[in-house]
């Protein structure tokens, strides 16, 4: 995924795209991706996390291929689409499969696995810089990922987890049985209530708004509203990826000792109060300003870093089969993520960047407001059952 990101101004430049069609192309490449993770819940409850990854994970790398050679915009289009299934089946399997790991561990580490999705990003982004610089065509580059990826994934593949047992309510599950009851936080076979599950998507599609608004719009407040210099800008964005990236890599022992609902509580309450003090920077006098927003969006980054970790270790506490529940968790974190951007351009454009920004300040709220429910219902431990007494006898 670095390398793809990395290499669009290439790939851009070779088609003769502009920033329409090339807006158009990462859309379909969301659009794939977010139908194939509907649709692979089901994949992984029935033939398990480990073949789905031994499967996607090479034919992900390997259908790089297509947008790489696309020899006109048409046919970009049509294979961006193609990436994008191969991408939203990889996610799935993949954090499924880190539910499982974190079962079998025994405590928290599912956060880790995704700071190492950031390093691997951050790797692409440092691979590609240093091949163009060498004269080497980015496309090139996107050929050999290509090829070489699946290669170097078979050793780490076979170091999955061997397939668990499946229960039988999570055959039915995965059969199309009906899933859940009406109480407790799962149903038969350890299927969640799917009103959970809603609350568990609300949590990850507010998460991921924030973090996209972030992403997309840190440098640019920089620039437009506190008019930082044009080198001190994109600064803003790197506080807040460093910040996001350091707290997911050692993020699992401090969110092992507090717990998953106070680290659920404290996420949404820092990245809250770092927007507010990223709206309230351009009150504060010249570079004090600058500092002020960097502060905020660092605090952004430590409280949206482990929002996913928990949610989907929350998903693996309710036991059984997580496939379907996390396909779904994950859709709705993906479209927050493709939804955000555009409706704060949207909003900035008809008023204000900053009247904008209130939108993921809010949503940062939100991911509280409904986590922690969802979070609380589903590790809390059973109440242990009381053996009714036994009635008195006389003789």
């Amino acid at each position: 995924m670095g390398l793809w990101a990395a290499g669009l101004p290439s790939l851009n430049d070779r088609l003769g795209l502009g920033p329409g069609r090339l807006g158009t192309v990462l859309l379909l490449v969301s659009g794939g991706a977010l139908v194939s993770m509907l649709l692979a819940g089901r994949i992984v409850d029935r033939f398990s996390s480990r073949a789905v990854c031994w499967f996607a994970g090479p034919v992900s790398a390997v259908v790089l291929l297509g947008p790489a050679l696309a020899p006109s915009y048409p046919v970009l289009a049509g294979l961006a689409v193609v990436f994008g299934l191969g991408l939203g089946v990889t996610e799935v399997a993949m954090n499924a499969h880190s539910v499982e790991v974190e079962r079998a561990y025994g405590r928290p580490i599912i956060s880790a696995f995704h700071g190492a999705w950031s390093l691997g990003g951050a790797a692409g982004g440092g691979l590609t810089s240093i091949v163009l610089t060498a004269g080497i065509h980015a496309q090139a580059l996107l050929v050999v990922a290509a090829l070489a990826v699946p290669l170097l994934y078979l050793p780490a593949a076979r170091m999955l987890l061997p397939d668990p047992p499946a229960p039988a309510g999570a055959r039915q599950a995965a059969a199309g049985a009906p899933e859940g009851g009406t109480g407790g936080g799962t149903g038969g076979g350890g299927a969640l209530r799917w009103g959970l599950v809603a609350l568990l998507g609300a949590a990850a599609f507010a998460g991921h708004l924030s973090e996209g608004a972030a992403i997309d719009w840190a440098a640019m407040h920089a620039r437009l509203v506190l008019h930082a210099g044009p080198a001190a800008a994109p600064l803003a964005y790197t506080v807040f990826a460093v910040a996001m990236t350091t707290v997911r890599l050692l993020g699992d022992p401090i969110r092992g000792r507090l717990g998953p609902v106070l680290t659920m509580k404290l996420a949404g309450g820092f990245a809250t109060f770092g927007y507010v003090l990223v709206l309230a920077a351009p009150l504060a006098d010249g570079t004090i300003r600058v500092v002020w927003a960097w502060t905020g969006w660092a605090l952004v980054g430590v409280g949206l870093a482990t929002v996913v970790p928990v949610i989907f270790s929350a998903v693996g506490a309710a036991g059984g089969s997580v496939g379907r529940a996390l396909s779904t968790v994950t859709a709705f974190g993906y479209t927050g993520l493709l939804l955000g951007p555009a409706v704060l351009g949207y909003v900035a454009q008809h008023w204000r960047l900053e009247i904008a920004l209130v939108i993921p300040c809010l949503m940062a709220a939100a991911v509280a407001l409904t986590g922690v429910p969802a979070v609380r219902a589903l590790t809390a431990p059973a109440a242990p059952r009381t053996p009714c007494p036994q009635p008195a006898t006389t003789d």
